[in-house]
């Protein structure tokens, strides 16, 4: 039976961590009366839906566990190697040989970079502190700052890959719109940052700082903020919806719509008709190439972050395996899903010859040389020589 008590269980906890999962149960609780309390690393005393939290003499405040002392030291790793990377990245596309992509793509690559250096700078190392500080130390303002930029940070990761999503579907089911790619990409983006922030702007309402009563623990949390539990079920859904199940859908239509054209095109060319016949029959290389590359970029999104998404729903279901899961799993799942950040420049480089160029030349390792079948070149060149086929 549900006891009259509540366990207040918070944005951040080794469940549902500081990112997708995390959105989803913002809020998550959990029945449990004074002597049985949840012990993650930011809960609170199980206290009543009032504002003020009963004192609990028998209430363990939660520690800096050895699973949770492997998760920062593998997050650390991943957020050096992630800085690094998606830097060299946005330098190599904005200032170097990765110039030479397409207009209507830079701005993708840059986009892309830029949401991920916002995941590094700001969900790893929040993540890190937290995990060693258990408790919130920032104040108020910091508390409802941070919880505003990790959300608009993740959104805008998710809204950019959608972004990309349509427009290689533009490229390869409307080769002949390609004249307005640089425009509609750069409204696209623009509405995607946008939409990312307005999302996220509750978060700066409904996310403050909590002391516990006759205990030495602040958290910051969101008790208080919904008079209703369906409001805070109905806040959690939306942002599941837009942080997960929106862009999957979307991304899912546009590459399903491209490889459905693809195998037309390939059926054409076996029953003798050339696709060489006309330029909108024709797909070149470039922008195969190109189109490999963005769905690989998406397939690591969905490997690394479905898992962590999937373990939240059942913990939605079933909130009595909270108790049971060992704590190691929820750590393992969350730096799994960080390491999609690292995933991209990766991806990227192995695309683009420029890319590792640009590498080299920074690491002197060796002297640069153009390579005239990267992608950036064939891009660059196909926009230049053929306008309506560009990559």
């Amino acid at each position: 039976m549900m006891s009259s008590y509540q366990c207040i269980s918070v944005f951040y906890t080794p469940v549902v961590q500081l990112y997708l999962i995390q959105m989803l149960f913002l809020s998550l609780h959990a029945g449990a009366d004074q002597s049985s309390v949840m012990s993650d690393n930011t809960s609170l005393p199980c206290v009543s839906n009032t504002s003020l939290l009963p004192p609990l003499t028998d209430w363990r405040a939660p520690s800096f566990t050895p699973a949770a002392q492997a998760r920062v030291a593998a997050t650390m790793v991943l957020f050096l190697f992630a800085a690094v990377s998606n830097l060299a990245l946005l330098i190599s596309v904005s200032r170097g040989r990765g110039r030479r992509l397409a207009s209507h793509l830079r701005p993708l690559i840059i986009s892309l970079a830029s949401a991920d250096l916002m995941m590094t700078f700001i969900v790893m190392p929040l993540d890190m502190v937290w995990n060693v500080t258990v408790q919130w130390y920032a104040g108020d303002g910091l508390c409802k700052l941070l919880c505003f930029l990790k959300l608009f940070a993740m959104q805008t990761s998710a809204f950019i890959l959608v972004v990309i999503s349509l427009d290689r579907h533009h490229a390869i089911l409307r080769p002949l719109d390609s004249l307005n790619a640089h425009h509609r990409n750069r409204r696209m983006l623009l509405l995607a940052w946008i939409l990312s922030a307005l999302i996220a702007s509750p978060q700066l309402f409904i996310f403050r700082t909590v002391k516990a009563e006759s205990v030495d623990f602040t958290q910051c949390v969101t008790h208080g903020s919904f008079r209703e539990r369906w409001h805070e079920t109905a806040y959690n859904m939306f942002h599941f919806v837009t942080l997960y199940v929106i862009p999957l859908l979307v991304m899912s239509w546009c590459y399903t719509c491209i490889l459905i054209e693809i195998n037309r095109q390939l059926h054409k060319s076996k029953a003798g008709e050339s696709l060489r016949r006309s330029g909108t029959d024709m797909i070149p290389k470039a922008r195969m190439k190109t189109l490999k590359m963005t769905i690989i970029i998406v397939l690591s999104f969905v490997v690394c972050w479905t898992p962590y998404y999937l373990l939240g729903i059942w913990y939605w279901f079933q909130p009595e395996m909270l108790k049971v899961t060992p704590e190691y799993i929820h750590h393992l799942l969350f730096v799994f899903g960080n390491l999609n950040t690292c995933c991209d420049p990766v991806i990227y480089g192995l695309y683009t010859p420029s890319f590792r160029a640009d590498l080299a030349r920074c690491c002197r390792c060796r002297t640069p040389v153009d390579s005239p079948r990267s992608l950036d070149r064939l891009s660059a060149r196909h926009e230049n020589t053929s306008p309506t086929r560009p990559a």
